[in-house]
């Protein structure tokens, strides 16, 4: 099984101050391709109570020599680690609740091609848990800006009606991992934000296994599988 706190072996770069996060405004970790730019490049998300080590196991499914950035959440969270959000006990958060982690990654995503060379016509998004819903809040709140998302056992957030009537995900590529016996995101409501995305417009490949919140080993499998597709 693959959860997200699982650590991977190489070392990414940690950017924690100077001129960098003063352009990019988030403190994070860098793996830089060994060719020049411009990149493809993928962003990742971290869950609650994560932070900008938490996803680099899922880095090994990307294609080779890509830019890969991590940044840290905006807010701490009571759990300990950092969160996108920091969500109530039995609150599904609202799309606008997002605001200001959508604004932020945003933000952060815009200061990429100056930093490292990223294309900002090859930006992708992966998120675990409640960064896969940030990762869908800033699709739907900025059409055009990201050409994929991977969404791991996450949720979409609620209230995104005015996204669906505009079919505002139209033709976006989303893979979707879930757990049939996830205790912090159910099944039902997983099938419902699958749904949310379907009406939407997204391009959705779903896929569901027996485990709880957490990713297994076909699911990387299946997570490479359609990663794969955007290699060069």
């Amino acid at each position: 099984m693959i959860s997200e706190n699982t650590t991977e072996t190489n070392s990414p770069k940690l950017v924690s101050e100077g001129a960098d996060i003063d352009n990019g405004g988030l403190i994070h970790r860098v793996l830089e391709p060994s060719q020049p730019g411009p990149h493809p490049t993928v962003v990742l998300l971290h869950g609650r109570s994560g932070d900008e080590n938490a996803m680099w196991i899922f880095s090994r499914v990307l294609p080779e020599d890509w830019l890969v950035v991590a940044p840290r959440g905006i807010k701490p969270d009571p759990a300990g680690g950092w969160a996108w959000h920091p969500r109530q006990r039995d609150e599904w958060p609202a799309l606008a609740m997002f605001d200001p982690a959508v604004t932020a990654v945003t933000n952060f995503i815009s200061s990429l091609p100056e930093l490292y060379s990223a294309d900002p016509e090859r930006i992708y998004l992966m998120g675990f848990s409640q960064g896969a819903a940030t990762a869908y809040a800033l699709a739907m709140g900025h059409p055009g800006l990201v050409q994929g998302i991977a969404g791991l056992v996450g949720f979409v957030p609620v209230e995104c009606d005015a996204a669906i009537e505009t079919v505002v995900l139209k033709d976006l590529p989303i893979f979707m991992a879930a757990g049939r016996s996830d205790h912090y995101i159910p099944f039902t409501r997983t099938q419902g934000c699958a749904q949310t995305l379907r009406d939407s417009g997204a391009d959705l490949t779903f896929r569901d296994y027996d485990t709880g919140h957490r990713l297994t080993a076909q699911g990387m499998r299946d997570l490479q599988s359609w990663w794969d597709q955007f290699a060069d």
